[in-house]
């Protein structure tokens, strides 16, 4: 079982910042519930293919962008939490943000995306 800590990681760098569809889907395959309910600024969705579709547009409106880590991952009790930039690779950021995940039975269950 993956710790709350690699669960942020993939979620970061394995989901939304894999740009081969086949690897994406088997990280959301392990790392959140079937049920995951993901919600940012903009929307709010349930389930893999939902967040396997949202990775692909914010990908697809962004080529040559990337995420990174914008700090460590905090842990306390359920509950993961990372920050994070995207922008282009090798250059400054154009977004940032954090990401909040609860955890259950080993994996994501709902996962909230903050902007700042």
């Amino acid at each position: 079982m993956a710790s709350i800590e690699d669960l942020m990681w993939t979620n970061l760098l394995e989901v939304f910042g894999e740009r081969d569809p086949d690897r994406r889907a088997a990280a959301i395959a392990r790392t959140y519930a079937s049920d995951v309910v993901f919600a940012d600024p903009e929307e709010s969705l349930t389930g893999h293919e939902a967040l396997r579709a949202k990775a692909q547009s914010l990908l697809d409106q962004a080529p040559g962008f990337v995420f990174a880590a914008d700090g460590a991952v905090h842990v306390v009790d359920d509950l993961g939490h990372l920050s994070w930039t995207f922008g282009p690779d090798g250059g400054e950021p154009v977004v940032r943000g954090t990401d909040i995940a609860l955890v259950r039975d080993g994996v994501i269950a709902r996962l909230y995306t903050f902007l700042r």
